[in-house]
């Protein structure tokens, strides 16, 4: 079905103008006690939020509504969206806008770089919006952003979360070169929610690009992660991460999928956090070096500490 946007008055546009279309859901019930966090506004966190604005940056923490925008602005961390605000890309899961984006800013590499390093950062998150406009899919600007980050703070560990680049020829190539310290790309959901919920991606697809990662550059370490609560069985979880471990995948993310708006997804269940510790156990198991299993994990929370346990990690395991 076609949507028709109001080009003269796009102030008033609808966030999610591509999904106007569905109908709405369920929105999720009262989210339990384990879900809720406290509402941000620290001196710490205002501090973070006007570098972000002096920078005229975008952040995933705020435009994925994240729920622990304010226990991560608060400790200074931030996790940079490049590339706009804007997808190409109409995710079920997802609050990020959808649309036709803007060109790519040049000054974008050199403006989250000054951003990195005005905030003091060990450790930082790129991730960004999908960008299947481009021929390359957006890869030579991810690895412009290492770069530029590595020239002003050479001390600084740089994890990307990206897209699957459209399996474009050469993308992949591009980012890996620029040699990132983490290379993270989401799976987001078991194979078979992948037509409601991530349609415009494919499951062995992303396998295949995690398991290329590895192929090009041992040394940097692979990341996924997925959400639960939308209706996946215990068993496809758990086929998941022999996926994974195929691939040869050191770190994996599980977290309680929540809902947006009633245009999205809606949630099935929450989760227990029982049920997240057992998943955790089970992965260990299967021989990842880490894995973050909690209600409110997402690929970025915590990421500089679970950096620093991923090095111990693969010192441990090498002997």
């Amino acid at each position: 079905m076609a949507v028709v946007l109001d080009l003269l008055n796009k102030d008033q546009r609808p966030r999610h103008p591509e999904k106007a279309h569905r109908p709405d859901q369920p929105v999720q019930q009262r989210k339990p006690e384990w879900i809720r966090v406290k509402a941000p506004g620290s001196p710490k966190w205002a501090e973070t939020n006007r570098i972000v604005r002096e920078n005229k940056l975008v952040t995933v923490c705020e435009e994925a509504g994240c729920p622990n925008i304010g226990e991560c602005w608060e400790k200074k961390h931030a996790t940079f969206m490049i590339m706009g605000d804007t997808c190409t890309r109409a995710c079920a899961f997802c609050n990020v806008k959808t649309g036709m984006p803007q060109a790519l800013d040049p000054n974008e590499p050199e403006s989250v770089a000054k951003a990195v390093e005005k905030l003091g950062l060990e450790h930082v998150v790129i991730t960004s919006v999908d960008r299947d406009d481009l021929a390359d899919g957006g890869a030579q600007h991810f690895a412009d952003v290492i770069h530029a980050i590595r020239a002003r703070s050479p001390k600084t560990t740089i994890e990307i979360l990206t897209p699957d680049f459209l399996r474009k020829p050469g993308a992949l190539e591009i980012v890996v070169a620029a040699k990132p310290d983490v290379f993270n790309h989401n799976l987001e959901t078991v194979p078979s929610k992948y037509l409601k919920v991530r349609p415009g991606a494919r499951y062995f697809h992303s396998i295949r690009l995690l398991q290329q990662v590895k192929e090009l550059d041992r040394t940097i370490f692979t990341k996924s992660g997925i959400m639960v609560g939308l209706g996946e069985e215990r068993n496809e979880v758990l086929q998941l991460m022999d996926d994974l471990r195929s691939a040869d995948v050191d770190f994996m993310t599980i977290g309680q999928y929540l809902q947006p708006t009633k245009k999205h997804h809606q949630v099935i269940r929450f989760v227990t956090p029982d049920e997240f510790k057992a998943y955790e156990t089970t992965a260990y198991a299967k021989g990842f070096l880490l894995v973050s299993s909690t209600p409110l994990t997402r690929s970025s929370h915590h990421a500089g500490e679970d950096f620093a346990k991923l090095k111990a990690a693969r010192l441990t395991k090498l002997g």
